[in-house]
């Protein structure tokens, strides 16, 4: 029974998702297809239970009421010579009598009428849009102003990457921790109590596995995702997939900065149970083969670096740069590893957003303390114009919005609200920016 446990709480578990659109699919199945999976069922040594009987006594009768008003084959009034018994010759008095009348024509045979069109067991693919690859960089911000005013702290994103890039100059957060505005953007559910505290307990911050993920929505549209993670090992520090803390811990580290709070897809049952974290959610160390060829880079590449690189401050070694001089390095690092691989020249997109907010204490006390949720985001892409502005207000829900937009997808929850706005137009429209 041991062996079996995996699979069969796993199909458990998929089984249980089976509402809405999938159910809908499986109820257009044929009836007579599902009459012959019930009958085989009916005819194992175990019996059936009377549930179970009864559905096939019901499906059976739906059948044979089908047949019994189905219109009867007409009957001729006389049979045709065959070719074996030829037609008999006309007797003496017929031939006496004048020429045969003409036979009176048959009836025409009523038209069939026309059949409804079989609903297809699968719906149609989405036409693809113009971006098919996103890569997407989560840092931890240093305030707005350190990242992109005058002065900024981060000369490689402000001084290289912004010339050519849309800056969204009103993106904000939910929240100044990273879960809230993680989870946010990856399903659109809103920040708890729980997630704003770190989820102390990993098992209260679990979503069921009805609760769908963009990375769930990918694979229902065919596509593939992948969230590469810095520093993310096992016990033995060695490279390891979807590490996750135990269900009645709070935040899992490792030695090499990996931290649990800066993972969303951990959270979600629908991945979790299925498989898709272990095969999906990999170590940083991974993307780098991945960008070699358009075929072996997913359509979501899911970017986080670790607590030192991503603009934490206070979690890097000792004598080493930290904050929004750590996150800079990472992004002069890697993003032109992104830039130059083959999807992203093809109908690539680099988002370079802020998932957390970690700013410094301004110099002067009595200074204005500017909004630390305010924190912009950098859309790079070669079908953008370099340099442009978008001052829409945006969030986290915003950013699913985007992404499910430009890859035809159904909004999940917060991203469908009335007044989130989507950044994919930039792209739909042709306006390229302001």
């Amino acid at each position: 029974m041991s062996l079996l446990s995996g699979p069969l709480q796993k199909a458990t578990a998929a089984a249980a998702s089976l509402t809405g659109k999938r159910f809908s699919l499986l109820v257009a199945s044929s009836l007579v297809a599902t009459t012959g999976v019930v009958a085989v069922g009916a005819s194992g040594s175990g019996g059936m239970e009377p549930v179970a009987a009864a559905a096939v006594r019901a499906l059976m009768e739906e059948e044979s009421a089908a047949v019994a008003t189905a219109p009867a084959p007409a009957v001729p009034e006389a049979a045709a010579p065959t070719p074996s018994s030829p037609a008999p010759a006309p007797s003496a008095e017929a031939a006496s009598s004048g020429p045969l009348p003409a036979p009176a024509p048959a009836p025409e045979a009523p038209a069939p009428e026309p059949k409804a069109p079989v609903p297809s067991a699968e719906p149609e693919a989405p036409e693809p849009g113009p971006i098919q690859h996103v890569f997407w960089i989560s840092l931890a911000s240093p305030g707005y102003e350190a990242a992109f005013g005058a002065g900024p702290q981060m000369p490689y994103l402000a001084g290289e990457l912004r010339p050519q890039s849309l800056l969204l100059t009103n993106y904000s957060l939910l929240d100044t921790a990273p879960l809230p505005n993680g989870i946010a953007a990856v399903s659109g559910q809103p920040p708890t109590a729980a997630t704003k505290a770190g989820c102390p307990s990993y098992e209260d911050c679990l979503y069921e596995v009805e609760t769908l993920s963009l990375a769930d929505q990918l694979v229902g549209a065919r596509l593939r995702w992948h969230g590469y993670f810095e520093g993310m090992t096992d016990v033995e520090g060695k490279p390891d997939s979807c590490v996750h803390p135990e269900p009645e811990a709070g935040e899992l580290t490792t030695a090499d900065g990996y931290s649990s709070r800066l993972n969303p897809f951990l959270f979600f049952h629908s991945l979790l149970d299925l498989g898709d974290c272990d095969e999906n959610d990999v170590p940083l160390g991974e993307l780098a083969g991945d960008l070699k060829k358009v075929d072996s880079t997913a359509n979501l590449s899911y970017i986080s670096p670790s607590l030192c690189n991503a603009g934490f401050r206070g979690t890097c070694p000792e004598g080493t740069a930290e904050g929004a001089a750590a996150a800079d390095a990472f992004l002069a690092k890697v993003v032109p590893e992104i830039l130059a691989s083959p999807a992203y020249k093809q109908d690539g997109l680099l988002i370079v957003s802020f998932g957390a907010a970690d700013p410094a204490p301004p110099a002067d006390p009595a200074a204005p303390v500017a909004d630390p949720k305010k924190v912009g985001a950098l859309l790079s892409s070669p079908l953008l114009s370099p340099g442009s502005t978008d001052g829409t207000a945006y969030n986290p829900y915003s950013l699913l919005r985007s992404i499910e937009d430009l890859f035809a997808l159904e909004p999940l929850a917060g991203a469908g609200g009335a007044k989130v706005r989507s950044f994919a137009t930039a792209f739909t429209a042709g306006n390229n920016g302001d």
